[in-house]
């Protein structure tokens, strides 16, 4: 299984320091949703406080939490990748404060600074692939307790 990173932690110093200085601070109190899926995704956050849900609609009336993210977490990635919608949404579990990036000016910092561009794509795919390692995981699990069928 892949070792879960932190995105800011795992950036160089020197592309760290650029990339904060992107950064605004932003607050949402508990039950805020962040955002909803097929929304525009054009920035993204990393969690300085408190828990966001990630939760996918299974019906007009019922969402299901898919991750809890805390401390540290990158909130956000759909920004990356063509149609730049969310795949999911989000919700604020607790109050949360964050770090928010737009992601136009982040994109254009990347172009500026290659290196930057690699570790933060680099990163995010990381993250991505332990997150999906753990989803994975919680799907066998329910599968192996509930039988064949009940996915």
């Amino acid at each position: 299984m892949t070792k879960a990173i932190k995105l800011l932690t795992a950036l160089p110093l020197p592309q760290r320091a650029r990339l904060m200085e992107l950064a605004q601070e932003v607050v949402f109190p508990e039950d805020h949703r962040i955002f909803e899926a097929g929304g525009r995704a054009d920035r993204f956050w990393v969690v300085r406080s408190g828990a966001v849900s990630l939760t996918q609609r299974v019906t007009s009336l019922q969402r299901v939490t898919v991750a809890s993210l805390g401390v540290g977490d990158l909130l956000g990635w759909s920004w990356l990748f063509p149609p730049y919608e969310w795949d999911f949404g989000a919700e604020a579990f607790s109050p949360v404060r964050a770090y928010e990036f737009e992601a136009a000016a982040v994109l254009d910092l990347c172009e500026r600074d290659p290196q930057l561009g690699i570790v933060l794509v680099r990163s995010v795919a990381e993250i991505l692939a332990h997150r999906l390692e753990n989803t994975r995981g919680r799907l066998m699990e329910h599968y192996a307790l509930h039988g064949r069928g009940a996915l």
